[in-house]
């Protein structure tokens, strides 16, 4: 099984998109019985929340499911997923402070799997949050690029995973 976990500030916006963007992409591969994916946020300001309005309007006007709820990273989960993406440096930061010896995880920027597919040539998924709809759209463009990259990758390379 292939885990990806997908993180941002608040676990409101953007990482909650990526993850539903990124499994209906998977469904739609009929790759969901080996590819799993979450989302968290490095903080815990909105544990237990639905996505953001906007969050949730996009995915909705796009045919993109989505029921999730707010959750902040555990440094357990860097042993937990094959996959830790963050949205936008200042993540990455914070999801390296929580590395240990034990992180298995490949950590990386999520625009990244964009980036190397030439979908795109920003690094940093910017946060909706403030930016109303055109935002909100903006950002779904861009997840939209990074999860068809990581998907491709993921296919690409064809490694046995087990249960871990």
């Amino acid at each position: 099984m292939i885990r990806v976990l997908f993180v941002c500030l608040g676990n409101i916006c953007r990482s909650p998109m990526a993850e539903a963007v990124f499994l209906d992409m998977v469904k739609r591969a009929g790759l969901d019985h080996i590819i799993q994916a979450d989302s968290a946020g490095l903080g815990d300001w909105h544990e237990g929340e639905l996505a953001h309005r906007g969050t949730r309007d996009v995915l909705q006007r796009n045919y993109i499911p989505y029921n999730g709820r707010a959750r902040q990273i555990l440094s357990a989960d860097l042993r937990k997923f094959d996959y830790v993406v963050a949205m936008d440096r200042s993540n990455l930061s914070g999801i390296r402070r929580l590395m240990d010896p034990g992180t298995t995880a490949e950590v990386t920027m999520f625009l990244e799997f964009a980036n190397n597919a030439g979908l795109i040539d920003t690094e940093e998924v910017p946060d909706p949050y403030y930016g109303g709809s055109e935002g909100f759209n903006y950002v779904l463009d861009l997840l939209m690029d990074a999860c068809s990259g990581l998907l491709d990758q993921l296919e690409a390379e064809q490694t046995p995973y087990s249960t871990k």
